[in-house]
């Protein structure tokens, strides 16, 4: 009984929400002309309005609704996390990559062959991030895992959108979830598939409640546990790749419909089991995705809102889901592993004198060879008499060009890597780094803040800007994360939150502001020193030389914080106090950063990593191999991108990914039995 109460009071919801959606828009169209059309009455102008506009977006968004929220409570059943969704598994990401790959290389598909692409991105995604977070758990890292799964396959989005503009048009928004759609051919074709794999969910719904049970105990019952686990995956990416192939990625909707539901399951305990549970998500969805629409065109008007992406909305919505869920949950408890790399010792000092002699070299040779290559190549001698003042006016153009350029790479990338090294420690985590903790987003959504009011502003004006959006993020996060102390794997969900929800602010302000500049929004959000000057090298530099030697003087302590919580507070330090000065640190060193080169992702992550593998885990040696590392990583990046295709370039933070990820993958692989 009270199972049908609340599934009528959905619905009764969702008809009250989709009688208000079909009223919005940009033609004077009310209420009683809607009315009188729905009656038969309605005269042709209303018609073509609904028939052309209003009833496809409204049919999409239902469509939307019912397709995430049955998968993302799906996959929270197949991984046993409440975390678990299709952004958080990165199944959306690598849809949308797939979908924007066929765009890029001229390929012009039906609607079905569309879907069946994006179905085999989003499923290898899955397959990924499953594999290497241990087929799933209840821990946050299957979030951490997925989360980075998804900016490597976003980079590898972005790429795609920068090399093929032209192929690509309106593919930016849209990749943020968008319900403008032209007529009903996407929605009707994808409904079937939809409406199928729900009903096989719900069909399997019985053996999703066993499985819930755990393996060991689904196998004693006699369920074939990995049969059951490969359908339901399948069945949920299926969903996914159709939502993907009608509107694009719509943001964590299948994250929140499901914990809704949950939430209810105390008042209605039929809400319990999958049979009942999977299609209230379904309806819970689509009043998600109606609901964010209709706040958006309520709050912006109908005529912006037709710019904004309604999937920035639930983003939003589902980022503030992620906190609520990460401050619910409980502290693991248990021992996290340090860094990894951290066991290892430097050797002999033989050793450790030809790793830094080495590193010198290429902290040398990396910016040379940034001034030698590009669209025009200058030999050693030119830049010889460059430096002598003996140069030509053309040459001495080229190089002054990119002598701002190559600056701006070696210090935000030591910046990067030495804010990695202190977040790695404080949070012992191995697969942290200042984007996935948010500061990055808050960065460059202060740094673009300003610009998009004031397109002129000098480089010390937006440095302070990413400087606030930095902080006011870390402070976020840091407050959020503060529950009788500062729990690691709190500390990276909401940080992941935090990123999410400042890359969805950052979206709404470029196609709110300067829609039609793809190529300039991708550019700085994927990092790069195009345009540089030595003036905006400036504050990257100051805070590099101010806050690397207060690092390194802390170096004992992030020694300890790289041990365990209770070892620092033994041995007398002020564990919280020494924290907040350390990330504060690494966040004013990742804003300015992000000022100078844009958002670059991985740099904090692998140069951490790399320097430890080289000199062991002592941060006093730590943190000088890990900025010329990140130095050396970011420059050659730089380099390699305005070489490979010149003229045209390839931003240094993508090539930074592609770099990354193998590494990352390494990481993965080695710490996936890591206790969290």
């Amino acid at each position: 009984m009270r199972t049908a109460a609340v599934t009528a009071g959905i619905v009764a919801a969702i008809a009250v929400l989709s009688a208000v959606h079909l009223t919005q828009g940009t033609a004077s169209t009310g209420v009683l002309d809607v009315l009188n059309a729905l009656v038969g009455n309605g005269d042709a102008q209303t018609l073509a309005v609904l028939e052309g506009s209003r009833v496809p977006r409204l049919l999409a968004a239902l469509l939307l609704g019912v397709a995430l929220g049955v998968a993302g409570a799906g996959m929270q059943s197949v991984a046993r996390n409440p975390l678990a969704s299709p952004d958080t598994l990165a199944v959306n990401a690598g849809s949308h990559l797939a979908v924007v790959a066929i765009a890029a290389f001229g390929l012009s598909l039906p609607t079905l062959p569309s879907g069946a692409v994006a179905f085999v991105g989003g499923l290898a995604a899955a397959v990924v991030v499953l594999g290497l977070s241990g087929g799933g758990s209840a821990s946050p890292r299957l979030v951490l895992v997925g989360s980075a799964v998804a900016l490597t396959l976003q980079s590898a989005t972005i790429l795609l959108l920068l090399m093929y503009e032209q192929e690509t048009s309106g593919l930016f928004a849209w990749g943020s979830g968008s319900l403008t759609v032209s007529d009903l051919n996407a929605t009707a074709q994808m409904t079937p598939v939809v409406v199928v794999a729900v009903a096989a969910l719900v069909v399997m719904g019985r053996s999703l409640d066993i499985l819930a049970l755990g393996d060991d105990n689904a196998t004693v019952l006699g369920l074939k546990v990995r049969r059951t686990r490969v359908g339901a995956v399948l069945l949920t990416v299926a969903l996914t790749a159709a939502s993907v192939t009608v509107a694009g990625p719509v943001g964590f909707v299948g994250l929140s419909a499901p914990v809704i539901t949950r939430l209810l399951a105390p008042v209605v305990p039929g809400l319990g089991r999958h049979r009942v549970m999977l299609p209230v998500s379904g309806l819970v969805g689509v009043v998600i995705v109606l609901g964010a629409d209709v706040l958006l065109r309520a709050v912006l008007g109908s005529a912006e809102a037709v710019r904004v992406p309604t999937g920035v909305m639930t983003t939003v919505l589902g980022a503030a889901v992620l906190v609520w869920l990460a401050r619910r949950g409980r502290s693991s408890g248990t021992p996290r592993q340090a860094p990894a790399g951290r066991v290892g010792v430097a050797g002999s000092r033989r050793r450790l004198a030809v790793i830094s002699a080495s590193l010198v070299v290429l902290v040398v040779a990396a910016p040379v060879a940034g001034l030698m290559l590009g669209d025009r190549l200058v030999l050693l001698g030119d830049l010889a008499n460059w430096i002598a003042g003996r140069s030509g006016t053309a040459l001495t153009f080229v190089v002054d060009q990119r002598l701002p350029r190559v600056l701006a790479a070696l210090v935000a990338g030591a910046a990067l890597a030495v804010a990695g090294c202190g977040i790695q420690s404080v949070s012992r985590n191995p697969l942290a780094e200042p984007g996935l903790l948010g500061i990055t987003a808050g960065a460059g959504l202060g740094a673009i803040a300003l610009i998009t009011v004031v397109p002129l502003a000098g480089a010390w004006h937006i440095a302070g800007a990413a400087g606030v959006g930095a902080v006011v993020a870390f402070a976020l996060v840091y407050g959020l994360a503060w529950r009788s102390g500062l729990d690691s794997d709190r500390l990276v969900v909401i940080g992941i939150a935090t990123w999410s929800a400042g890359m969805a602010l950052i979206t709404l302000l470029i196609v709110m502001s300067d829609p039609w500049n793809t190529a300039k929004a991708l550019t700085w959000l994927s990092g790069s020193t195009y345009g540089r000057t030595l003036e905006q090298v400036l504050p990257t530099a100051l805070a590099l030389a101010l806050l690397t030697p207060l690092l390194w003087a802390r170096h004992r302590e992030l020694d300890l914080h790289s041990l365990d919580e209770d070892t620092p507070r033994v041995l007398g330090m002020r564990v919280e106090r020494s924290r907040l000065v350390i990330l504060a640190a690494a966040g004013v060193l990742a804003a300015t950063a992000v000022s100078a080169i844009g958002v670059v992702a991985f740099v904090g992550l692998v140069a951490p990593h790399l320097a430890r593998s080289l000199v062991g885990g002592r941060h006093a040696r730590v943190i000088p191999v890990a900025a010329a590392l990140g130095a050396v990583l970011v420059s050659i990046a730089d380099t390699v991108g305005r070489t490979v295709i010149a003229p045209a370039q390839v931003p240094a933070g993508l090539v930074i990914s592609l770099i990354g990820t193998p590494y990352f993958v390494l990481v993965l692989w080695r710490t996936r039995e890591m206790r969290t």
